[in-house]
């Protein structure tokens, strides 16, 4: 099993970017990124797969939903 990436690097991954990106795009860059089979912890939660991270950090307010996909505000990036 690989070693388990913390959610603050996917933060960084979309920061990056500057992108908006639909749920199943996200996903599909954090797979082209960190693996398909790539697992994530936080500081709350661990073993959690992409869609679990997404979910996670949308549930936190660190990614913001809108009728344009999924975002990370400057503001929600954590140092």
């Amino acid at each position: 099993m690989s070693e388990s990436i913390h959610g603050h690097q996917v933060m960084q991954m979309m920061a990056s970017s500057a992108k908006t990106y639909t749920k199943s795009e996200l996903q599909a860059q954090i797979a082209s990124t960190f693996g398909a089979d790539a697992r994530f912890h936080t500081c709350m939660d661990s073993d959690m797969s992409s869609t679990d991270l997404i979910d996670f950090l949308t549930s936190k307010g660190k990614f913001i939903e809108s009728a344009q996909g999924i975002s990370l505000p400057q503001e929600n990036i954590c140092e």
